[in-house]
């Protein structure tokens, strides 16, 4: 993330430090707790069915595309069939979730690394998509 600031952007750094935050959702067993971006990549090799990465790739797609079920065979995480769409079932919240809700947890997390840096609310936000 970055803002506009003296003429130039700066990128804005996770509570990490760091400026880049993995695309990563985790559910924890244990805690019940949901872990975004470095928390969730962490501990994937622990918890890899209830880790999400690469969600984004599902988004738009129906579940018979060729690129589906070629990734059903790599991600460790389970994919379902629901209502055409590719959706991704997480064992230890027993729910099933649309690729576009884990985009969103990753948006919301991002959201609030920008509100805390900025020490106020974002209300105006641009997102972009890489090529």
């Amino acid at each position: 993330m970055g803002i506009w600031k003296n003429g130039r952007v700066e990128i804005i750094p996770n509570e990490l430090g760091n400026r880049i935050t993995p695309s990563w959702v985790a559910f924890d067993a244990e805690t019940k707790e949901r872990l975004i971006g470095e928390a969730a990549k962490n501990q994937s090799s622990i918890n890899p069915l209830n880790t999400v990465f690469d969600s984004k790739r599902l988004i738009g797609r129906k579940f018979t595309d060729p690129t589906v079920q070629s990734d059903l065979k790599l991600l460790p995480f389970k994919i379902t069939d629901r209502d055409t769409k590719p959706n991704i079932f997480i064992p230890v919240t027993n729910k099933n979730y649309y690729p576009e809700e884990i985009s969103s947890m990753v948006l919301t997390k991002m959201k609030q690394i920008a509100e805390d840096f900025l020490g106020e609310e974002v209300k105006n936000a641009v997102v972009t998509v890489p090529a």
